[in-house]
Formats: C-alpha cells, structure tokens, sequence
C-alpha cells in the first residue's frame, strides 16, 4: 500500500475490519497526515501515540466544542445542542458538568456495584444454552452493561430493550440496518430525551440514589440554579447510550481475541489473577471509538506541519495503541502485557468517566465466562457494524459447552 491509496474514512472499509495495514503506514510515513473527505472540507489524521496525548491534553489549541468530536461538519443551528453533551465541551463548562456527574463514577461507588454486577452476570450465563448457538453480542455482551447502565441512571428493567433500540439507532448512524440519515438520528435523539423526561416525571415524587435524581436536584456549581431540561436531555443521551454501547463492543471484541488465541484461553484458565491484564488488553486490542476530532482554535506549528485556524484533527486510537514505541509487539494479543498504557479511554481533559465501571464489567464476566463454560467457540461469521466511528460488531455466532 501507497499514501496515496490510504482511506481511513470510508465506512465500508471499517465494516470490513480496523485498517491496521493502512493507520500503521500512516504512523511510520505521515504521523499527521490530510486526508480528502468525501462532501467535506477534509482533515488532518493523527496517528502517534505522543501526538494523540498532546493534542488531547491541550484544549486551548484544540477544541471539543468549536466542531463537535465527529469528523462532519454540522450547521450552527445543529451545533448548539451537540455543544450540549459532555464529550463536545471544553473548560471550564466542560470541567463543572464533569463533577456534576462524576459522582456516580468513582472507583469507590464501581466497587460497591461489583456485587450486583456478578449477580448479572449469573443470571446472563444461567440462561444460556449448551451445545446450540446464541448470538454473544445481543444475548451477552449487549445485556450486561444495559443492565449495569440502566440501573445506574434509573431506567426500570422491563425499558431496558428501549435504550438498546436508541443505542443502535444513535450510534450506528452509517449503518444502514439502523438509520439511514442525519434525520433519523435527530429523530431518534428525540425520542430519547422525550423517554428521559417520562422518566423524571414518573419519578418527580420519589427520593433515590440514581443519577436521574441526582442530575435533577444538583447545581451544576453552587448559586448556578438546577440544569435546564436541554441540558437534562444532553446528559441523559450521552450516559444511556455512550454508557452502554462501548462497552458491548470491548465484550464482543475481547471474546473474538481470545477465540483467536486460545493459548491466551488457556493461560487465563490457569492463571485467574491475569484477569487484571487481561482486561487492559482487551481493551487496547479491541479500542470500542475509533476516532475523536478536534478544532484547531489558532494557526500553529506542530511537528512539522502547519495547522490552520478550524483545520478539523482526528486521532485515531487503534494508531495509538498499536505504537511500538509503547507497546512492544503490537499486532499481538498478550494478556501478560504490562507496561500497558492504552488509550482506549482516551486521555486527558475528556478521559472516560465510566472507565472503572467498563473494567469492572469486563472483568467480572470474563472471569466467570472460562470458570463456568469448558469450551466456547464461533458458530457462524461475525457481522461487523458499518462505521468509522465506533469499532462494532454486530452480531456474532457462538457454542457454549459447559
């Protein structure tokens, strides 16, 4: 392959696997590399692990909230409620809404969840069939964190297939089984924040611990009053579906890598205590977004190329975390691997606030996956989610033997 013929957007490309081929010569040859977008502008590919973490910690040059973490460009009318979710922020709003919600988040209040977490887990593997194939992503990897999720924000069990449906529709805006066009996804985001609003009022009278209450009885800082309902709105799309649909992905990704290597199977059997490092690896392999943009706020020189004001930036994390200047032997799957700083929950001022909820979910049910069942393997060929933005399967075949 040529720079020349080098396409990392296409969505057809992705839906056929991750371009490590192509991001890795990317990398080696034009680490900041333009790139020619179909209907758009076009925009600069970064792919260092150094620049991803540089440009991410400095939001004063490059912005979450001039254009949005996606690649297209949206009107301004349609920018004012993107600017809304936390992820298309930048300080110091971005800094208040991320302690208005990261209560809900700390490693302490994951730890006091692990109970319930292994409980649903149980009840997941109980279920399933030995010996006849079931679908892993909707059966499994999809119905653990829309349990986890949904609990944690206050949606009632019997809803939880309503936040599945918003999920795929919101997030699998290129893949045509789900939506169609950027109406559809407006449309769905209506739904949604309609949903959210049931909720509240279904809820106006109670007093609980989930976050739908505390986001509704909560300043976002001292005298600034309560959130707006569009602000409501953001958060509740952004937790509900964010919340759920990386983490399906990191599950469904994590199994095919072990079903690949099942000496890395057999270690983890024998050596249970690698279910730390095995889940950092997992998600280092599997890197559930694929990209994140930012907004060159200024003209600037940097490594070598010269950026212009609103130039659009995207880092790819599957380049980050396939560096080998960080991760020895990249292009091999080692739940051994320590030293093993990833990237998967990005870094700096928008690092994943459901980091240690996603591990903790990952961990749990893998650990009991290989204790509970002697044998699992692929029943059928995996079918990919057409995107470049999220890496996503799906749906994939398996056999359970117990």
């Amino acid at each position: 392959m040529e720079l020349h013929e080098v396409d990392v957007h296409s969505p057809d490309i992705w839906e056929q696997g991750v371009p490590h081929e192509a991001l890795a010569l990317l990398r080696k040859e034009s680490p900041i590399h333009w790139h020619e977008e179909p209907g758009g502008r076009g925009y600069w590919v970064v792919t260092h692990y150094d620049h991803i973490v540089e440009i991410s910690t400095n939001p004063k040059d490059f912005s979450s909230a001039r254009g949005g973490s996606n690649i297209e460009d949206y009107e301004e009318e349609d920018l004012e409620p993107i600017r809304m979710l936390m992820v298309n922020m930048d300080p110091p709003q971005h800094w208040k809404f991320r302690k208005l919600v990261s209560r809900g988040f700390t490693p302490r209040m994951v730890r006091l969840m692990e109970q319930r977490i292994s409980r649903d887990v149980d009840e997941i593997l109980q279920r399933l069939p030995v010996g006849e194939p079931i679908d892993f992503v909707r059966e499994v990897a999809a119905d653990l964190p829309l349990r986890v999720i949904c609990r944690l924000i206050g949606v009632p069990d019997e809803d939880l297939q309503i936040v599945f449906d918003y999920s795929n529709r919101l997030i699998g805006f290129d893949d045509p089984e789900f939506q169609t066009s950027v109406e559809d996804a407006r449309i769905a985001a209506m739904e949604v924040f309609a949903y959210g609003n049931e909720l509240v009022e279904a809820k106006a009278d109670e007093i609980s611990e989930d976050l739908i209450y505390h986001l509704c009885h909560s300043e976002v800082e001292e005298g600034a009053g309560l959130l707006t309902r569009a602000e409501f709105n953001a958060f509740f799309l952004l937790i509900s579906v964010a919340g759920n649909e990386t983490t399906r992905n990191a599950i469904t990704g994590g199994l095919l890598a072990l079903l690949e290597n099942p000496e890395q199977i057999q270690l983890l059997r024998e050596e249970p205590s690698l279910i730390d490092s095995a889940t950092e690896e997992i998600l280092r392999w599997v890197t559930p977004v694929n990209y994140f943009r930012r907004t060159v706020t200024r003209d600037l020189h940097f490594h070598g190329v010269d950026l212009k004001e609103n130039d659009k930036v995207v880092m790819h994390y599957h380049a980050a975390n396939r560096d080998p200047k960080l991760f020895p032997d990249p292009m091999t799957f080692d739940i051994r691997r320590r030293p093993n700083n990833h990237l998967a929950f990005g870094v700096g001022e928008h690092f994943c606030l459901g980091a240690s909820l996603a591990r903790m979910e990952i961990k749990v049910l893998f650990r009991e996956l290989f204790k509970r069942f002697s044998s699992i393997e692929t029943a059928g060929p995996q079918r990919r989610l057409r995107s470049n933005f999220i890496n996503g399967v799906k749906e994939l075949p398996v056999r359970f033997t117990r």
